[in-house]
């Protein structure tokens, strides 16, 4: 290639089956352009990075491979708005006087050294910097709305679980192994399990169960069917969920919940394929695909014997984890873009977030998953009759100040907060000593003293 610059989806690549952590950035958010998703790119062997308006996102590269340049399009970030400095095991944010300023967590800063988890904001675009294990694919994903394929399950920016999902692809491809996904409440559990039904190409339906809202009394009857006279009320033959899913997908959600006897009849299902109707004398042959999940400790359950061990090993043919959101923030902008599109529609388009409540959507923890974020984003839709959606629109709780920690985290230390300034002074006056010493009041020699203790080298920032 004769041009110094490749874009990183034309240089980008990994090892097949490598685990090693490696630097990204993520676009988790556009508050004018919602319904661009998110882009993931890596930063290995990246020594600065720059952003700034650009007709589209694109991140290229220079040849050397240490300089990564992002260009993002709206109207609120700078042509050059912010830079990013690797420095001894850290990246520095350096504002690069913008016109709306560079964020950190909300704060306005010149300079600063990220930690893990912080939010970085530049022009209302939103972004974060973390360990991320080596792709299998691409190392590079830019999930903008034009070029959207049709996901499977849950479309994603972090590559374990895309890796996940690819494997689960196949699982659900063999139309006959039975999955568990475990996860929290509201993690998306129903919507993997219908695609795995999809994909598995099987005719029949797909049928969804939850077990925690059967009657005790007529759970057997309910999911294995019962016949006329069986009981007071059983006016008439019925087949029951099992065998309504045949030739289909039997998805048992909240499948911990199930009483002991029902359990044992489950387990025969798996088994034998077969189930005996309540009343029956015979077994009646079955084809299902059993899909189960909870958000309950089976292992644990199965050790104390709330949950049979022998159903446990049945139904984990395959096991997926499907993650809180709150674990999964990088991809907060991809579930936000298809809430709105199937709330709001063609009205999605129009819709922004003012910056406020940006903030509240990052920085809130998200405890009852995409099901919260959908709830809050119904509401807002609603509310927003500009199509722009403010902190005022969003529920009470999301909106809340984070709550203060009383205690200090066990291995919180002063020194953190003391390095974290340093390294940004340094970084701010070109490795100066003196500048450094003027800027926070103290003796050139007291500097140096500092340095020496937190292993800081000023040579290190001359060059920069």
């Amino acid at each position: 290639m004769n041009s110094i610059d490749q874009t990183l989806d034309e240089v980008a690549h990994s090892s097949i089956g490598s685990v090693a952590r490696v630097p990204v950035l993520f676009v988790v958010l556009e508050g004018d352009r919602p319904l661009g998703r998110g882009a993931r790119f890596p930063l290995v062997g990246v020594e600065t990075v720059s952003i700034g308006r650009g007709a589209c996102r694109q991140a290229t590269r220079r040849a050397d491979g240490r300089s990564l340049d992002v260009r993002i399009p709206g109207r609120w970030i700078s042509t050059n708005h912010l830079a990013l400095h690797a420095q001894g095991g850290d990246w520095i944010v350096e504002d690069l006087g913008s016109r709306n300023g560079t964020f950190v967590n909300g704060e306005r800063v010149t300079s600063r050294v990220l930690r893990e988890g912080d939010v970085l904001e530049g022009g209302r675009v939103y972004f974060k910097v973390r360990g991320a294990p080596t792709p299998d694919g691409p190392a590079v994903s830019n999930l903008d709305a034009e070029s959207v394929l049709e996901p499977f399950g849950l479309l994603t920016l972090l590559p374990e679980l895309a890796e996940a999902q690819i494997s689960l692809s196949r699982i659900a491809r063999s139309g006959s192994v039975p999955v568990l996904l475990l996860g929290p409440t509201g993690s998306g559990k129903e919507v993997v399990a219908r695609e795995v039904h999809a994909q598995s190409n099987r005719r029949g339906p797909f049928i969804a169960v939850n077990c925690g809202a059967l009657p005790a009394a007529l759970v057997e009857s309910l999911l294995f069917g019962h016949v006329k006279g069986a009981f007071s009320g059983a006016a008439r033959d019925e087949a029951g969920f099992v065998r309504s899913a045949e030739g289909g997908t039997l998805f048992l959600d909240e499948v911990g919940d199930l009483p002991g006897a029902s359990q044992a009849a489950l387990l025969r299902v798996l088994q034998e394929y077969e189930v005996v109707p309540v009343g029956a004398t015979r077994a009646v042959k079955v084809d299902v695909r059993v899909i189960a999940a909870t958000h309950r400790p089976l292992e644990s359950l199965s050790g104390d014997g709330s949950f049979r061990s022998d159903l446990l090993a049945r139904l984990r043919g395959y096991t997926h984890l499907l993650p809180s959101l709150h674990d999964r923030m990088p991809d907060i902008g991809v579930i936000l873009a298809d809430v709105l599109v199937q709330l709001a529609g063609e009205r999605a388009a129009r819709l922004t977030f003012t910056q406020e409540a940006a903030r509240a959507l990052l920085r809130y923890s998200w405890p009852l998953n995409i099901r919260e974020l959908r709830q809050a984003m119904a509401s807002a839709v609603a509310l927003a009759v500009d199509d722009v959606i403010d902190v005022r629109h969003l529920p009470a709780e999301v909106t809340a100040p984070p709550k203060r920690i009383e205690s200090p985290e066990p291995d919180a230390s002063p020194d953190d907060a003391l390095r974290d300034q340093l390294i940004a002074l340094l970084h701010e006056n070109r490795g100066n000593v003196t500048a450094v010493a003027r800027a926070m009041g103290k003796a050139p020699a007291q500097i140096h003293r500092w340095m020496r203790r937190l292993v800081i080298d000023p040579d290190a920032f001359r060059s920069t």
